[in-house]
């Protein structure tokens, strides 16, 4: 791995990079009306009904999130109360990185190109990266290529601004059913699955795994 040379590193976000708190914060939305021993199905149920929701046509963040929280409510038959769904949207631009991930970052870009794909509006990604404090190439997001990941268009939005192909990639991520999958399928040969605890490991998508992103530095021997 160390004698790989991509032209860019390119990023799964939130999960990866940020850590993402949607689950924490429905902890705290809910607790009063899910019970202690029933909310870990609770969070994987919302965690399920975003996945659904980002498979259709683009629609704003906004709208995702609070059609996943009506519809999870909805199934567990609880009250759903009004613009609930915008404590969560609201939270995601203060969110900041994993501990290990603006030195690994730093060192990264010390060689490497780095962009970002991410399920993300464009008012919200800039205040996510800020606080990463490495630099970055390009951050390109769902609103720009009208699509959600795991679709194919937003992988193909990406190629086409870089102006490169699947084998100038080495795409990192810490989400098969988000990020790695499609890359697979798009001919992303060079993979990285950070295990973050997400998804279980499946090998068979062809990937080098690390706990964390210090690892995908000391793999890339920078």
């Amino acid at each position: 791995m160390s004698e790989l040379n991509p032209k860019y590193i390119t990023f799964d976000c939130y999960g990866t990079l940020i850590n993402f708190q949607m689950g924490p914060t429905a902890r705290r939305v809910f607790e009063d009306r899910i019970r202690p021993e029933d909310m870990d199905q609770f969070v994987k149920d919302f965690s399920a009904y975003r996945l659904d929701e980002v498979l259709g046509d683009w629609k704003p963040y906004d709208q995702i999130v609070c059609n996943a929280v009506q519809r999870t409510c909805k199934r567990w038959g609880i009250e759903y109360r009004d613009d609930e769904g915008m404590i969560f949207y609201n939270a995601v631009p203060t969110w900041g990185p994993h501990p290990d991930v603006p030195e690994a970052l730093a060192r990264l870009a010390t060689k490497y190109k780095l962009v970002a794909l991410t399920n993300a509006m464009d008012v919200q990604i800039p205040h996510n990266i800020e606080k990463l404090g490495a630099p970055f190439h390009a951050v390109y997001t769902a609103q720009q290529a009208q699509s959600y990941k795991p679709r194919m268009k937003g992988f193909e939005y990406m190629l086409e601004q870089l102006g490169c192909g699947p084998e100038d990639l080495l795409h990192v991520s810490s989400s098969l059913r988000y990020d790695l999958m499609t890359a697979h399928d798009m001919g992303i040969k060079n993979k990285v699955f950070v295990n973050r605890g997400h998804e279980p490991s499946t090998p068979f998508y062809g990937y080098h795994e690390v706990k964390d992103l210090a690892g995908l530095a000391d793999l890339l021997g920078v």
